[in-house]
């Protein structure tokens, strides 16, 4: 029977994935995932893609915030904002949607460290961000992942391709959310609905991959040979996309534990 055997989350948008022996699932995804990005000026986002050392950026949750590391500046403890923060609008992909600016001191942190000026922001309950009509209900909203509350990738699966790979590659290039043990490759591209534990969970289309994959995430270097895309591509490209890993919706939220067991 497949198990859940690893948690991430990221709170931050791009920053260095923080694993979890236990979470809890909310309808817009993990407790603290993806609730903090940082955008430029023109309130487009920004991500590891063009800005590959926020992989090297530690964003820890602590009470009512986050605790900041990243090499070459100082910790910094920054809060979430208040219910009256000034509003941005920012751009993640084909949406718009309005977020909460965070402060000063954390904008002047992520510039110095980024060498440009940008700001943080953050998902407060007034930002509303609706996952894409064609695979969810009107009912389905994300915070600032690419376009789906969750991301799941099986171990079989990574082993599989790390087999073809001159180099292997961890799991932590693909930033998941859930990996799952005990499970033939690829059978993740069969799944609908799940349960977990007494979360149930429904995949609803396989996850496309870009450059971010070649990322190590520990250096935030990118690979010279492009894999693993590179290898991706010749055997994992559907509808002129590189799928790795499915996108998942909650359908009923609740605590999820390293071991819990899947079923159907």
């Amino acid at each position: 029977m497949p198990v859940l055997s690893q948690i991430f989350i990221h709170p931050i948008k791009s920053t260095r994935a923080l694993p979890l022996t236990q979470a809890r699932v909310e309808p817009m995804g993990l407790e603290h995932d993806r609730r903090w990005m940082l955008i430029r000026p023109d309130g487009s986002f920004i991500t590891g893609r063009e800005s590959p050392s926020l992989v090297r950026v530690s964003a820890v949750p602590t009470e009512g915030g986050l605790q900041l590391a990243a090499p070459g500046v100082p910790e910094l403890r920054v809060q979430a904002p208040p219910a009256d923060a000034p509003r941005q609008e920012v751009t993640i992909w084909s949406d718009r949607c309005s977020a909460a600016r965070v402060g000063e001191a954390a904008d002047r942190w992520f510039s110095q460290y980024l060498g440009e000026p940008v700001a943080l922001v953050y998902v407060d309950a007034r930002m509303e961000r609706p996952v894409d009509p064609k695979y969810a209900g009107p009912e389905d909203r994300v915070g600032f992942p690419d376009g789906f509350p969750l991301l799941l990738l099986s171990r079989a699966s990574l082993e599989a391709l790390n087999a073809r790979l001159p180099q292997p590659v961890t799991v932590e290039h693909f930033r998941p959310n859930l990996v799952v043990e005990d499970c033939e490759p690829f059978a993740e591209d069969g799944w609908k609905r799940l349960r977990v534990g007494s979360v149930e969970l429904e995949v609803v289309k396989p996850c496309a991959r870009c450059v971010f994959t070649t990322v190590d995430p520990q250096t935030g270097e990118k690979a010279k040979n492009g894999e693993p895309l590179r290898t991706l591509t010749e055997f994992r490209r559907m509808n002129g996309k590189v799928m790795f890993g499915q996108n998942v919706l909650v359908r009923r939220p609740g605590m999820i534990r390293v071991g819990d067991p899947i079923t159907w």
